[in-house]
C-alpha cells in the first residue's frame, strides 16, 4: 500500500469529491438507522426492544450486523439481507441457466439486466422479511406482558411494512451509489459502517465492567492495587492479544497471492515489432474476499429467523421444529460444548462448511479461467510450458482450485476460531457471554472490507496522481 500516493491524491478535487460523497452516503445510512418505524411510541418501543435484544445471542447478532437498527426498530431494520439473498439467487441461476450465462458474458449491458432482475427479486424478499420482523417482534414483546405493540391496525401494518421495505431498497441504492465512486464495494462498506458504529457502545460496556471493583481490585505484587476488576482485566487482555494475532494473520491471508508469469510472442508488422515482453497474472489466495463470510452469515441467520416466526405463531404443532431451528442455528453458549448436546456443534460446523462453499462459489464467478485463457490467446500471451487455449484454461483452473482449497479452509478455520476461544475461556476461567463469536465475525468483515477498500483507494490514487510522475 503506497500511503504517500494516497495522501498526495487527497489534494486532487476528483478524489476529494468521491471520498466526500462516500462519507456523506455512510452518514445518511447511519441517520436512517435511527429513524423509527411508525408503529408505536418510539421511546417506549426502543426500551422494550432493547430488553428483548439484549436477552438473546441471536438478537445481539442481528443488531450488530444491522448497525443497531434492530434495537432502534429502524426503517432500515431489514437491512441488506434481501439484496444479498437476491444476489445469491441470480448468481446461482446464472450458472445453472445457459441463457443467463450468455447474458452475463455479453458485457456491461448483460450485467445491467441481471442487476435489474436482482433488484426486482429484492422487493418481494424485503416485503416478506419486513412482515416477519414485525410479527416476531410483536409476539416477543407481547410475551413480555407489555401492550406496546398490542393491536396495530391494518393501516399501521401497511405503513410499517412499506417503510421497512423502502428502507431496505434505499440501502441497496446507497450501496450502488458508493460502488459507482470506485473506491470500495458499497454493500460491504455499509455493513462495515454498521459494525464499526457499534464499537463505542461495546467499548463503553467493557469499560464499565472493567472499572467495577465490587469483587476486588487487581493486586500488583501485593504492593499496590489497580482499581479494575481482576478477572475481567485478564480476559480483556487475552481477547486483545487474540484479536491482534487474528488481525495479523487475516491481513497476511488476504494479501497472499500466486503470481503467474505471462509471456507475449514477438510480432513484426511492417517496420514495427510488438510483444516480446513479460507480464504477471496475480491470483489471490482468497479471491472472493469477504463475500463468503457475508453470504454464510446471511444464510445461517435464515433458519433461526424461520424458527422465530414459527415460535411467534404460537402453534403447538410447530413448537418443536421452531425450538430446534433456534437451538441449532444460533451461536451456542460456550457451556453448551461441555455437555452431551450435539446440537451445539451444528452452528460452527455449518458456518465452516458455508464459508468454504461460498468461497468456491464466488471465486468461480469473479475468476473465469476460460475467459482469461481465451483473452490471452487472442493477445498472443502464453504461460511458459503450457499450450495456449484449453491447456492454459486447465492449468489456471487447477491452480485456482488448489489455492481455493487452502484459502477457504483457512478462512473457515478463522471464522470458527472465536467459538474455540469462547470454549477455552469457559473452561479456564468459567467466563460466558463474551460474544467473541459475534466479534470474530465482525472482525473478519471489518478487516477484509477495510483491506479491499484501501486497495481500491490506492488504485484510484495512482490514477489521479499519474501525471505527477511525468514532472
Amino acid at each position: 500500500m503506497n500511503w504517500k500516493t494516497i495522501f498526495r491524491s487527497l489534494k486532487n478535487r476528483d478524489m476529494q469529491k468521491r471520498l466526500l460523497i462516500v462519507l456523506g452516503l455512510i452518514i445518511a445510512y447511519r441517520l436512517l438507522a435511527h429513524v423509527p418505524v411508525p408503529l408505536a411510541e418510539p421511546t417506549q418501543l426502543r426500551e422494550v426492544i432493547n430488553s428483548v435484544v439484549s436477552g438473546t445471542d441471536f438478537g445481539g447478532f442481528l443488531n450488530l450486523l444491522s448497525g443497531g437498527a434492530l434495537a432502534s426498530f429502524s426503517i432500515v431494520l431489514v437491512g441488506l439481507t434481501p439484496f444479498i439473498t437476491a444476489s445469491v439467487i441470480t448468481q446461482l441461476l446464472t450458472k445453472a441457466i445457459p441463457r443467463l450465462e450468455e447474458l452475463h458474458k455479453d458485457g456491461e449491458s448483460g450485467r445491467r439486466k441481471i442487476n435489474q432482475w436482482t433488484r426486482m427479486i429484492t422487493v418481494p424478499l424485503a416485503i416478506v422479511q419486513s412482515i416477519a420482523f414485525i410479527f416476531i417482534l410483536r409476539q416477543t414483546v407481547l410475551a413480555g406482558n407489555t401492550t406496546v405493540l398490542a393491536d396495530p391496525t391494518a393501516i399501521e401494518w401497511i405503513v410499517a411494512v412499506t417503510a421497512m421495505t423502502a428502507g431496505s431498497l434505499l440501502l441497496m441504492w446507497l450501496g450502488e451509489l458508493i460502488t459507482e465512486q470506485g473506491i470500495g464495494n458499497g454493500i460491504s462498506l455499509l455493513i462495515f459502517a454498521g459494525i464499526i458504529s457499534q464499537l463505542p457502545s461495546i467499548l463503553s460496556t467493557f469499560a464499565t465492567s472493567l472499572f467495577d471493583t465490587t469483587n476486588g481490585s487487581l493486586q500488583v505484587f501485593n504492593w499496590f492495587a489497580i482499581p479494575v476488576n481482576p478477572t475481567l482485566f485478564w480476559v480483556i487482555l487475552a481477547i486483545l492479544a487474540f484479536s491482534l494475532f487474528l488481525l495479523y494473520f487475516l491481513v497476511k491471508i488476504n494479501e497472499a497471492q500466486r503470481v503467474i508469469t505471462i509471456n507475449y510472442a514477438k510480432r513484426v508488422q511492417g517496420n514495427s515489432s510488438y510483444g516480446g515482453v513479460k507480464s504477471i497474472l496475480p491470483i489471490k489466495l482468497i479471491a472472493a474476499g469477504v463475500i463468503p463470510v457475508i453470504f454464510a452469515v446471511a444464510f445461517l441467520s435464515l433458519p433461526a429467523f424461520v424458527g422465530q416466526i414459527l415460535k411467534a405463531t404460537g402453534n403447538p404443532e410447530y413448537a418443536e421444529l421452531a425450538n430446534n431451528l433456534i437451538l441449532w442455528f444460533q451461536a451456542p453458549n460456550p457451556g453448551a460444548f461441555t455437555g452431551s448436546e450435539w446440537q451445539a456443534f451444528i452452528y460452527p460446523l455449518a458456518y465452516f462448511v458455508l464459508v468454504i462453499f461460498f468461497t468456491y462459489f464466488y471465486t468461480g464467478i469473479v475468476f473465469n479461467a476460460s475467459e482469461i485463457a481465451e483473452n490471452l490467446q487472442k493477445q498472443g500471451g502464453f504461460i511458459e510450458g503450457v499450450r495456449p487455449g484449453k491447456q492454459t484454461e486447465k492449468y489456471l483452473s487447477t491452480t485456482v482450485n488448489r489455492l481455493i482449497l487452502f484459502g477457504s479452509v483457512v478462512l473457515g478455520l478463522i471464522a470458527v476460531t472465536p467459538f474455540i476461544a469462547e470454549y477455552l475461556l469457559y473452561q479456564v476461567a468459567g467466563i460466558t457471554n463474551t460474544n467473541l463469536a459475534i466479534g470474530g465475525t465482525g472482525l473478519l468483515i471489518v478487516v477484509s472490507v477495510g483491506l479491499e477498500t484501501l486497495r481500491q483507494i490506492n488504485s484510484r490514487a495512482l490514477m489521479v496522481t499519474y501525471d505527477d510522475y511525468d514532472r
